[in-house]
């Protein structure tokens, strides 16, 4: 059995259905949806498909992530790897996110930041896992999020790796 560097937290062993090792597939509706906006004028882009695409794909089109597209995009996809010695699947959006509109939050200042912290005595930290996949997309957007595989195009349907305005 594998020993995870988690295991011996106490609030993961009592409430394991909140720290899950993977997403079970789509997340719920909500109020907020991911957004790309473009540039006025825009046209879709299409690029040719790069070599790989292993069983990363596969997985995530069976938990409802992705699905089949006829899209007039397509971008390419790679694949990273991760420290657990498993693959990230990428799709190389930058020309996307070339013509897609930036958002405009400012950054909070630091000092601002520790004054709101003042007094405070509890503190806490999430690490969101696969943060990614946990926004839908906005259905007019997805077919911008198209990709190109050996196996066909695909498009995304939720919030993936890779795309400008995402909420890392």
């Amino acid at each position: 059995m594998e020993v995870k560097p988690t295991d011996g937290i106490r609030v993961v062993r009592e409430f394991p259905d909140v720290f899950l090792d993977e997403l079970p597939g789509m997340p719920p509706d909500r109020d907020v949806e991911f957004l790309i906006e473009l540039l006025l004028g825009t046209t879709p882009t299409a690029k040719r498909q790069y070599r790989e695409a292993p069983k990363e794909q596969e997985l995530i089109m069976r938990k409802g992530l992705i699905r089949p597209s006829a899209s007039p995009w397509a971008f390419p996809v790679l694949f990273v790897d991760k420290k657990d010695g498993s693959r990230r699947m990428c799709a190389d959006y930058r020309a996307l996110n070339d013509i897609t509109i930036k958002n405009k939050y400012p950054l909070p200042r630091i000092d601002d930041l520790f004054d709101q912290l003042q007094g405070a005595c509890v503190f806490s930290k999430i690490d969101l896992r696969s943060d990614y996949h946990q926004m839908k997309i906005r259905p007019s957007d997805i077919p911008k999020t198209a990709f190109i595989t050996r196996f066909g195009l695909y498009e995304y349907t939720v919030m993936s790796f890779g795309l400008t305005n995402d909420i890392s």
